[in-house]
């Protein structure tokens, strides 16, 4: 499925199923993997904690990035501005993070409004990505969805899986906005 909305674009089967399959397995099946605790979803006091891994700041790949070459061939960013993953563990009932926008806390309004967030759904799980105008996108492993950045989103635990993993691109596009 690859559909476009007024504000954003879903796509499904991004990857090619074997380069998929082994980005997967590095991260969910690699018990070597290293995830850090971080003690917060969105903002200090939200009581809710996640894991991640950085891939891509300061103009810097870090860690592990060259596993995620075949994903920033696709995009063709003009300029990456970050990369992480996260890990959120199962909850007995869906929480719903707050409402944010990536990078306010580094960009611009004005800049804002011309860089483009994408997030790359790892598995699939009864979590969802959910937009200010209420509009839900389903965690199914192997989709990518892509959005100006200055859309407020919230993200969700899971109930049906141990954990929800995603990878979340920040970037300037190289032909302008979405």
């Amino acid at each position: 499925m690859k559909a476009d909305y007024k504000f954003f674009k879903i796509e499904d089967n991004f990857l090619d199923q074997k380069e998929f399959d082994k980005l997967q397995q590095i991260l969910i099946g690699n018990s070597t993997f290293a995830w850090y605790y971080l003690d917060k979803i969105v903002s200090d006091g939200d009581e809710r904690f996640q894991f991640i891994h950085l891939f891509y700041t300061n103009s810097q790949w870090q860690n592990e990035g060259i596993i995620l070459q075949e994903i920033a061939k696709k995009i063709e960013p003009a300029i990456l501005v970050k990369i992480n993953a996260k890990l959120i563990t199962q909850t007995p009932n869906i929480v719903q993070n707050k409402f944010h926008v990536d990078l306010a806390d580094f960009l611009s309004i004005d800049l804002l409004k011309k860089a483009t967030t994408s997030i790359f759904y790892i598995n699939t799980n009864n979590g969802y990505t959910i937009f200010k105008d209420g509009t839900r996108v389903e965690s199914v492993a192997n989709r990518m969805v892509s959005f100006p950045a200055n859309m407020e989103h919230a993200g969700t635990s899971c109930t049906d899986e141990n954990i929800r993993v995603l990878l979340n691109f920040n970037y300037f596009e190289r032909s302008g906005k979405i």
